[in-house]
């Protein structure tokens, strides 16, 4: 299993607990992003840098993530994408993104950016707290474990 991530919007907590996952793991995490993202010196992480443009990032991760991969995103048509794939996809926040569920968050998604378009204020998501904090790190830790042969 690979991780992939979606780091420009991805919140430095969650990178730190991806860092320190992979590392204990010992499972090969990527960042994607279109500008340059530190990693800490380790054989388990890279950081890819592509170039700016919309969706650049997604659509690398796209072309090279693979059944049984992980991708961490936000980003829900990128969600699809992966489990279209065979991959599974986790939100920033913990949500686990499921063939069951990502339709119904496409549809949503879809309306609010209507809603958008016709000049209707929807807000934005809440900050990040502690029990998304531990909603992530939890599924990421029951993921990783699942992936670890016997």
């Amino acid at each position: 299993m690979n991780i992939w991530v979606d780091a420009d919007a991805c919140p430095v907590v969650v990178k730190e607990i991806l860092f320190r996952a992979a590392t204990r793991t010992q499972t090969p995490l990527t960042l994607v992003a279109n500008q340059h993202i530190r990693v800490p010196p380790s054989p388990y992480i890279k950081s890819i840098q592509v170039p700016g443009g919309f969706d650049v990032a997604d659509n690398e991760i796209v072309d090279r993530v693979a059944a049984g991969d992980l991708v961490i995103t936000s980003d829900i048509p990128l969600a699809s994408d992966a489990i279209d794939r065979g991959a599974t996809a986790l939100s920033p926040r913990g949500e686990l993104y499921t063939k069951e569920n990502i339709r119904g968050r496409l549809n949503m998604r879809d309306f609010l950016d209507t809603m958008r378009a016709s000049g209707h204020d929807t807000g934005g998501p809440p900050a990040l707290n502690q029990r998304d904090r531990q909603a992530f790190a939890n599924h990421l830790d029951r993921i990783l474990a699942k992936s670890k042969p016997s």
